[in-house]
């Protein structure tokens, strides 16, 4: 076993087979790469140095210059966005227009087909309330100045019939109800045309209205008519009446008229109360409404024909 001298204890040399690791000091702020202490003043200018060899290396994204417009230009770019918008107020200002103008035809066409059907039942409706008139004019004055026994009974069953006449009229309604529930009446306010279809409306309400007064004294009348006349032969008349053919059905009037059928009744009392409350039933009325009626509807046929151009289909 060899011993160790005394300058290698010193020394502090390893034993055999051992190595030992060099010390590493710890480089401070203000060390050069050297190892040498550095003035603060120069290691300012080393970081400056580094500092600015990163900025070098960095890429530099500049904005691009704007160029500035004129007055002129601002106004020319106002006026274009003004007429972009006036145009596009136009464009559908025009497409609303021939939308309504193509939904105003459809209605027109409607409502022309309703006036026409409305037309030709007003007119069966006048020429049967104009025949009632007359036929009940002509009871009354038999009655006024004879002695219902001394009449010829076919006659007043014949014109004692007309006393109960009873038929109403039911305007075809349907496209005017639905233009004035969505508001479609301003599509013809440029005739007029809405003032006029709402005049036309109200002639037909106030006939209806006239029509349900006078449904109780009609009630009343055939009460009293079933008092003075058999319904065999009140049946008979009203079959007869039914015939659409006016030289038929004269024909028949004359031939019913000249087999004199009985009477319930011929008391001139009981004649008289039934005249007066025939009388009361104002069947004129009826005429006076439904001519206005049929004159407001061939006028507004006319408006919608050269209108629309509406046709007969």
């Amino acid at each position: 076993m060899s011993e160790e001298s005394p300058k290698d204890r010193k020394t502090g040399s390893p034993k055999a087979g051992k190595s030992r690791k060099p010390e590493v000091k710890s480089r401070k702020s203000g060390d050069s790469p050297t190892g040498e202490r550095l003035a603060p003043t120069e290691e300012k200018k080393t970081l400056t140095a580094d500092h600015s060899s990163l900025t070098t290396k960095m890429e530099v994204h500049h904005h691009p210059e704007v160029e500035k417009k004129g007055f002129k230009e601002y106004i020319l770019e106002g006026l274009m966005i003004f007429l972009a918008v006036t145009m596009g107020f136009f464009a559908e200002s025009l497409r609303e227009h021939i939308n309504e103008h193509d939904r105003a035809k459809d209605f027109a066409v409607s409502l022309y087909a309703d006036l026409k059907a409305d037309t030709a039942e007003m007119h069966d409706y006048l020429r049967y309330h104009k025949i009632a008139v007359a036929n009940v004019d002509t009871l009354m004055q038999m009655v006024a100045n004879n002695d219902p026994k001394d009449l010829p009974s076919g006659r007043l069953y014949w014109f004692g019939l007309w006393g109960g006449a009873f038929r109403v009229f039911i305007p075809h309604d349907a496209t005017l109800t639905e233009m004035k529930s969505s508001g479609s009446l301003r599509f013809f306010a440029d005739l007029g045309f809405n003032s006029k279809l709402q005049q036309y409306d109200q002639l037909c309400q106030n006939l209806k209205s006239f029509e349900n007064l006078t449904v109780g004294t009609y009630t009343e009348v055939r009460k009293y008519r079933a008092q003075l006349f058999n319904f065999k032969y009140n049946n008979v008349i009203n079959n007869i009446s039914a015939i659409k053919n006016t030289k038929v059905k004269m024909a028949k009037v004359d031939s019913f008229m000249k087999t004199n059928p009985p009477l319930l009744s011929t008391d001139k009392v009981l004649f008289n109360q039934y005249v007066e409350m025939v009388r009361s039933r104002f069947l004129d009325r009826d005429v006076i409404f439904g001519t206005e009626i049929l004159n407001h509807a061939d006028s507004l046929i006319v408006a919608l024909k050269k209108k629309y151009d509406v046709d007969d289909e």
